[in-house]
């Protein structure tokens, strides 16, 4: 396989990632509030083909489970649940606006289907990581795109127009990155009211962290423009009587979206972390709205810890979005060099 089929198909996958994430109410089985008390720390469901006589079923089914008077989860054989495709569940809404009550996943009533087990409050983990990996997934995006715009500018202005300019806009950035930017984060949030309304909570955590990534692509955008202004098309378009604007959009800013595309696919990780990060100290995207943060932060709890291995699972669903995004980075970059070469 080429590397470009292999940059592609990393990009079908992270796709294929963010479509389940944005339809997380299709995917997920149950509302990610729903609490049933008598299911606490249940876990996940096992998914049976062959049947307590030997038989063999073609449909995946799986069996009830009830907590003993010890607090221990057994299957009651008694009766088979097959899972289903395309039920009727817990209604919400497509893309917020929507209504809808189909969900992929479902079984017959008299049965819960855990892929994921359940927290505390016998809330689904599957439904909860979906919903959760919404916010998560969309706070690092918007929160790059914000830096990404940000960056584009300032460096694209700091390296057009040089002197004071340039002199002021880079020493700031140097301050930015001379600071811990956890530390800053954590400074700058502690600043905000805690008791916030959730969208207003997200929206707070994007702009944060989107303004204290900007440095970065700021300054790779301004190396690209020094080199760029002084080609010989850029200084014939200037002696024709091309604007500033105009030399900056149709020619200098096309050469920038390569290395923003590749700094997109290192950042959007780095700002779920923060997002994560935040949320999993109690100051970002606060119970009972679902974030990979506040559900990683049941861990903080040591009996959690040592008793339920499936609370780990959002983690390994973080690390797994963490390594495709920075494979695929490593394959733009090499595409990149290999152009360029």
């Amino acid at each position: 396989m080429s590397r470009s089929a292999h940059v592609r198909a990393k990009v079908i996958v992270l796709v294929a990632v963010h479509l389940v994430l944005l339809l997380p109410g299709f995917f997920a089985p149950y509302d990610p509030a729903e609490q049933d008390r008598d299911r606490s720390f249940a876990a996940p469901t096992s998914i049976h083909f062959r049947a307590r006589d030997g038989s063999w079923h073609l449909r995946p089914f799986v069996y009830a489970v009830e907590a003993n008077d010890d607090g221990v989860y057994q299957e009651h054989m008694d009766r088979e649940y097959s899972l289903r495709f395309f039920v009727r569940g817990a209604p919400y809404h497509v893309f917020g606006v929507i209504p809808c009550t189909f969900h992929l996943l479902g079984l017959d009533s008299g049965a819960r289907l855990s892929l994921m087990g359940t927290d505390r409050f016998g809330r689904d983990q599957f439904s909860r990581l979906l919903y959760g990996g919404q916010i998560s997934l969309f706070a690092g995006l918007l929160a790059a795109a914000l830096s990404l715009a940000l960056g584009a500018v300032l460096g694209a202005i700091a390296g057009f127009y040089g002197r004071w300019i340039d002199d002021g806009l880079m020493r700031g950035g140097e301050l930015f990155l001379a600071l811990p930017w956890l530390y800053l984060l954590f400074a700058v949030r502690a600043f905000l009211p805690l008791a916030a309304p959730p969208a207003t909570t997200f929206f707070l955590v994007v702009i944060i962290i989107g303004l204290v990534g900007w440095v970065r692509p700021a300054r790779l955008v301004r190396g690209i423009v020094l080199s760029a202004k002084e080609r010989n098309y850029v200084r014939a378009a200037r002696g024709f009587g091309a604007s500033d604007f105009y030399l900056l959009r149709r020619h200098i800013a096309p050469e920038t979206f390569p290395v923003l595309l590749t700094q997109a696919t290192l950042l959007v990780p780095q700002f779920i972390l923060a997002e994560v990060t935040l949320s999993f100290l109690g100051l970002g995207i606060a119970e009972p709205v679902p974030s990979w943060g506040n559900m990683l932060a049941n861990l903080q709890q040591y009996n959690v810890m040592v008793s339920y291995w499936w609370m780990f699972l959002p983690g390994l669903a973080l690390a797994a979005l963490f390594l495709a995004y920075f494979v695929l980075a490593d394959g733009l970059q090499k595409r990149l060099q290999s152009a360029a070469a």
